[in-house]
């Protein structure tokens, strides 16, 4: 008995795979971070089509399943945001981005840049490479939502054996700039994200602070 059953040609094949690979082509938007689960749109060959759209300069990979969507400007191509690609290697949108460059703005002296992007979160870590950029992640039980100046200098503190400055000169420049903070809002910083040794250095420091201000 004859076989009912028509298999594709190879063109049919050839084109229903160009249509696949076209349809993960139109899903793509320019500046755009994604996960490999992301992009299973219609596709049976996901890996192939990957590997063609990063060949076509439509994707660059990022790192192990995490992909990016190159935008253009007129200074060329555009890197994906800090903010999306931490969210995107992560699976989830609560951690807190801090460079060690923004203690500087604190004005107590310290001057060093650092050429790395600090990531608190609850899932990772290590330090992790996506595209060109290197991240140092750390697990952390709590963290504010965004970074202030009162949180930048509890943080400082934490951190204070990892500085290239002098310690003894930035903790003096800290208790003498004390002042210029939020007392209030310091104190509950401190209560939250301190370490038991930065608890214990503000909690003279406002004590002294008191003393000096009745």
């Amino acid at each position: 008995m004859q076989n009912n059953l028509i298999k594709p040609s190879l063109n049919e094949r050839s084109k229903s795979e160009d249509s696949a690979l076209g349809r993960l082509r139109s899903h793509l938007k320019k500046g755009h971070v994604y996960r490999r689960e992301d992009l299973l749109v219609g596709s049976s060959a996901i890996d192939r089509h990957l590997r063609q759209l990063v060949d076509a300069g439509d994707l660059e990979k990022l790192a192990q399943g995490l992909y990016y969507a190159p935008k253009s400007s007129a200074f060329g191509r555009v890197p994906p945001k800090d903010s999306e690609l931490v969210g995107a290697f992560l699976k989830d949108e609560n951690f807190l981005l801090l460079s060690p460059n923004s203690y500087n703005s604190l004005g107590l002296g310290t001057t060093q840049l650092y050429n790395k992007m600090v990531v608190y979160n609850h899932k990772r870590h290590g330090v992790f490479k996506l595209g060109n950029r290197s991240f140092e992640f750390r697990l952390k039980p709590n963290f504010p939502k965004k970074v202030d100046k009162e949180f930048l200098l509890v943080d400082l503190l934490n951190n204070l054996d990892s500085l290239a400055e002098n310690q003894g000169d930035v903790l003096a420049m800290a208790e003498k700039q004390l002042d210029k903070f939020e007392t209030g809002k310091l104190q509950k910083m401190v209560s939250a994200y301190g370490a038991g040794r930065t608890k214990k250095r503000f909690s003279s420091w406002l004590h002294h602070l008191q003393r000096v201000s009745a």
